[in-house]
């Protein structure tokens, strides 16, 4: 099998997922476990991941109970060497058989540490995996990504007195769970669902993959609840959708971030978490409207990782605060949001 980049670079390897063609955006994770969380993440639709850690697989695939959605999301899988023999007590099954159940190919023998250095210097790349012929390099952000993950029906979730909509634009299980509590009734709706309708106390705008701009009606729908002064809360994608509806300006980063060792600064404590996260839009601090302000910022590239207003109780973050994988520094963030409704 063979990765083959838009610039022309062609790499050779051994398969060990589905023997098919596919194409996607290709983007490197720099987190040195958790793959399973991560495949399962909606966000990464559409992409073709390359992990930097050199040995994938060794924990085979526990039970579906630790899945952040019901199947496997992302394009393809490059890694340099995967382990042929797993062992682990939650196992059902190896990396490799639940790749080929998923339809979804994979490459091993690459030299990805070559291969992230390429796409941090020259930024993501459109890719393919090819088994036989090759295709077309469809860049997927140019679809509306969050439409093919997002849920056709409302879900109920608790029935607790505090009710909260959660716009399912790809959201992960885990945020689900960090958001029940025997105090509050969590809503689920598609991502283009008008629940300004409907009788709710707060918002919670999740994760999700591709251009937040495709997202229109989302936007719209955010912009009539801010309307209303009800808290609301959001996490990755919904960092930048909440900008979005406020008037600020989002753009795509060079190589994007994913991984569970990013560094976000407080700017009200100074602050530093290391976050878990998985993104490649970003948004423009400097276009906040008045009444905005930054609350978290990048330590690395010093990108935009939080914003919230300085009278309403809204606040959104770039990060994942609900971690799977990674670490739980900033599950505080869940807490101040249902201790404000």
């Amino acid at each position: 099998m063979k990765l083959l980049l838009a610039d022309g670079t062609k790499i050779e390897g051994k398969s060990f997922g589905a023997n098919k063609y596919s194409a996607g955006e290709v983007v490197f994770n720099t987190g040195m476990t958790g793959y399973v969380e991560a495949f399962t993440d909606p966000s990464y639709a559409g992409q073709i991941v390359v992990l930097t850690y050199p040995l994938v697989g060794n924990y085979g695939v526990p039970d579906k109970k630790t899945w952040e959605s019901k199947k496997m999301q992302i394009a393809g899988l490059v890694v340099s060497e995967y382990s042929e023999h797993y062992s682990h007590h939650d196992a059902k099954e190896s990396l490799s058989q639940w790749l080929k159940d998923s339809g979804v190919p994979a490459i091993t023998g690459v030299d990805t540490r070559a291969l992230t250095k390429k796409l941090r210097e020259h930024g993501v790349m459109l890719g393919q995996l090819i088994a036989n012929r090759a295709g077309t390099f469809d860049d997927p952000n140019e679809q509306n990504l969050v439409a093919t993950v997002s849920p056709e029906k409302k879900k109920r979730y608790g029935s607790g007195r505090k009710k909260i909509i959660a716009i399912d634009c790809g959201m992960k299980e885990n945020i689900v769970r960090a958001l029940i509590r025997p105090d509050t009734t969590l809503v689920r709706v598609p991502w283009n669902y008008d629940f300004t309708r409907d009788d709710y106390d707060a918002l919670f705008i999740s994760n999700g993959p591709g251009d937040p701009r495709k997202c229109s009606a989302t936007i719209a729908h955010i912009r009539k609840a801010m309307a209303a002064g009800k808290p609301v809360l959001g996490i990755c994608l919904g960092n930048q959708l909440l900008a979005l509806a406020a008037g600020a300006e989002t753009y795509k980063l060079k190589y994007g971030h994913r991984g569970q060792n990013q560094p976000a600064v407080e700017s009200t404590s100074g602050r530093c978490y290391i976050t878990s996260q998985n993104h490649g839009f970003a948004v423009n601090a400097a276009t906040l409207p008045g009444g905005w302000e930054e609350w978290f910022k990048n330590a690395n590239d010093g990108s935009n990782e939080g914003i919230r207003h300085k009278s309403k109780p809204w606040r959104s973050v770039q990060f994942h605060p609900e971690a799977a994988p990674g670490p739980t520094d900033t599950a505080w963030i869940f807490d101040e949001f249902i201790q404000s409704i």
